[in-house]
């Protein structure tokens, strides 16, 4: 059979709207298979073996979490402020937060790599692909911070964003501001020489 891009990414699109709505127990070839709406087999001839399967699940969720071409470019062009780090978290939490599904299938397979080491490693790699990806922009870009900071940010980020989509702590206090003080707290504004 004939395996299209088109369709390995819906087959995996629903695989993420599976693990989304019934945790990482309900996600199974044939959940998927019906979540398309396609005969039963077909995410089986795609994606082999469970293990298969979370890794195209990755590789899926960094697709459709990653900036757009255009939001690099425009944030490439401006002057490398605190401001525009600002910006750029605002943005990275705005894409975690309306693709909610997407986000709460990636913190479901991190909690299964939790309790399976196999599929840890396999994280890991994503998450360092993710965050060395992050230092690269920040550095092409001349914006403030270096490893560091951008580590620092991804902590504060996840909590942030696992905050917003369960129960958050303080639902009056808006999104942006909660990121401006993060900015504020974690990049000081004269980095040291």
């Amino acid at each position: 059979m004939a395996k299209n891009e088109a369709r390995r990414n819906a087959l995996a699109d629903a695989g993420i709207a599976v693990l989304a709505r019934e945790g990482s127990r309900g996600l199974t070839h044939r959940a998927i298979d019906a979540e398309a709406g396609v005969p039963t087999g077909t995410t089986s001839n795609y994606f082999r073996s469970r293990d298969t399967l979370i890794s195209g699940l990755f590789a899926r969720i960094g697709d459709r979490l990653a900036p757009t071409p255009e939001d690099l470019a425009a944030r490439a062009s401006a002057p490398p402020t605190r401001e525009l780090f600002a910006d750029y978290v605002r943005d990275i939490v705005r894409r975690l937060t309306t693709n909610r599904e997407v986000t709460l299938a990636l913190y479901e397979l991190r909690l299964e790599s939790a309790r399976r080491p196999e599929l840890a490693e396999a994280l890991g790699d994503w998450q360092r692909a993710g965050l060395e990806g992050d230092i690269a922009f920040n550095e092409a870009a001349g914006l403030p911070g270096g490893r560091r900071e951008i580590a620092l940010f991804h902590y504060a980020i996840e909590g942030l964003v696992f905050d917003r989509l369960t129960s958050p702590i303080d639902p009056d206090t808006p999104t942006d501001d909660v990121v401006d003080a993060l900015v504020a707290g974690l990049l000081p504004e004269h980095p040291p020489a």
